[in-house]
């Protein structure tokens, strides 16, 4: 077991300062504040900040913290919902932001390389001024980082069809503690020597070393796209139409779905009663399609003929600007949630396709229990299921209902076959958990991993395994 340094001392504080001069390292408590929590509201304070401009400077800061056996937690824009970018143990924050350099886009070789610190939609960007596409698009797209979605594998709405970032990871470049420089995978789209050094740091949230570099693999953007708001009468007619889409071979790039609970919500707020969809729908599906403009458009064609056996109240099909109009009732679901109560534990479940019904109902009935409402929607194409459960923790005990709610929700969502998490990670707020899903004899064989490339477990220390 590491025993961590217990404080920051002066001897410490002089090297960070020295290693990132001026604003590169913070001391300050009203510095430090702002980097001791991040989406999940969990909360630590660091006894530094500091902001690496390149890699030279991370060699340096990891050779030290492996020596003096500093927690070290890497961090980006702060957007996890699970505390995983807290410091938890105290130890140095690394803000990766500053290492944010222009991507590096080849229309030759269909890969984009590109720092950690680079927003996701301005890599987006860069590779559609080419011609290109780079698509995962989890629902922080505007603001999170590539580095923060790699570390988490993130997911989003198009993952249906085109899978989540480890999907779209060719190579890393990464520091591992006591300044080592790996160097893992290519610009190859195929390569099958060795183990798969790459995709073991997609999705490890930190806890092998600080990412520097990563090359992502591209393919054609695709020349248009259509969407179609669909309400159904209950959850049971919508949950079956989307099986009747798959059926009739129609791979949607996006498919979503929101509860009553939640078109409820959205509906109590200003124009709620002129979004596109019938008064009378209790569930809806919301799908989009994506390629070339004839191949959509016979596409949307398959997919209303699959879905009028089950009878839908409405269909609502946007193509072009009109495209806007259909996702704004997805897009207003987060913050239309708190019209239900002033508070929420934002989770993440993921179950076999064919669960998701009882997923969703149980879900339900378990925030009864306890008093609450818990509304669901999310990525139905691939069984993720975004589930908010609803409280005022201003109300003695409510709080801790909610978290007794959650955690049932989680041993569900096992139950049921599936995970406590299909693209938030684990982090502080479902570490206890890891156990209950992986069994463990994984958890200790992920451990030991973990311990080849840091073996003081210096890099994000206490987030479970």
């Amino acid at each position: 077991m590491t025993e961590y340094a217990t404080f920051l001392t002066a001897a410490h504080a002089a090297f960070l300062r020295d290693l990132f001069p001026g604003d590169g390292c913070v001391l300050s408590p009203e510095g430090l504040a702002a980097f001791s929590t991040d989406a999940s509201r969990e909360r630590a304070m660091p006894w530094a900040v500091v902001r690496p401009q390149g890699r030279a400077q991370v060699v340096e800061l990891l050779r030290w913290a492996d020596a003096e056996r500093m927690p070290v937690y890497g961090r980006a824009r702060g957007t996890g919902r699970v505390g995983g970018a807290v410091p938890s143990l105290g130890g140095v924050v690394v803000s990766m932001l500053r290492m944010a350099g222009e991507p590096v886009v080849d229309a030759d070789d269909f890969v984009a390389v590109v720092q950690p610190g680079v927003i996701t939609a301005d890599l987006q960007a860069a590779c559609a001024a080419k011609g290109l596409f780079y698509p995962p698009d989890p629902a922080s797209v505007r603001f999170s980082t590539i580095g923060g979605n790699v570390a988490t594998c993130a997911g989003g709405l198009r993952a249906v069809k085109y899978g989540v970032t480890r999907d779209w990871v060719l190579g890393i470049e990464a520091v591992l503690p006591g300044g080592r420089v790996l160097r893992a995978g290519g610009r190859s789209h195929k390569d099958v020597v060795g183990l798969d050094l790459t995709r073991l740091f997609v999705g490890s949230n930190g806890r092998l070393g600080l990412m520097t570099e990563i090359i992502v693999k591209l393919i054609p953007l695709p020349e248009t796209s259509a969407s179609a708001l669909v309400g159904f009468a209950d959850l049971a007619s919508s949950l079956a139409g989307a099986g009747a889409v798959f059926r009739a071979g129609v791979l949607p790039s996006a498919c979503e779905f929101m509860d009553q609970g939640t078109l409820e919500a959205v509906r109590m707020g200003p124009g709620g009663d002129c979004i596109p969809l019938a008064q009378g729908a209790r569930a809806a599906l919301l799908f989009k399609l994506d390629g070339t403009g004839p191949g959509v458009a016979a596409e949307m064609d398959r997919l209303i003929a699959a879905l009028a056996p089950l009878g839908p109240v409405s269909v609502e099909v946007g193509r072009g600007e009109a495209e806007e109009a259909v996702w704004a009732v997805r897009r207003s679901v987060s913050p239309a949630t708190f019209r239900i109560a002033p508070d929420k534990l934002a989770e993440d479940i993921a179950v076999p396709r064919g669960r998701v019904a009882e997923a969703v109902e149980r879900a339900r009935r378990i925030g009864q229990a306890h008093g609450l409402t818990v509304l669901c929607f999310g990525h139905l194409g691939d069984g993720n299921i975004h589930v908010n459960i609803m409280h005022d923790r201003s109300q003695p005990g409510v709080a801790d209902a909610a978290h007794r709610a959650a955690d049932e929700i989680f041993r569900l969502a096992v139950e049921l076959g599936g995970t406590i998490s299909g693209e938030h990670g684990t982090g502080l707020t479902k570490a206890s958990f890891a156990d209950e899903q992986l069994g463990r004899d994984a958890v200790e064989l992920m451990r030991g991993v973990r311990r080849v490339f840091d073996p003081h477990e210096i890099m994000n220390p206490g987030k479970g395994w």
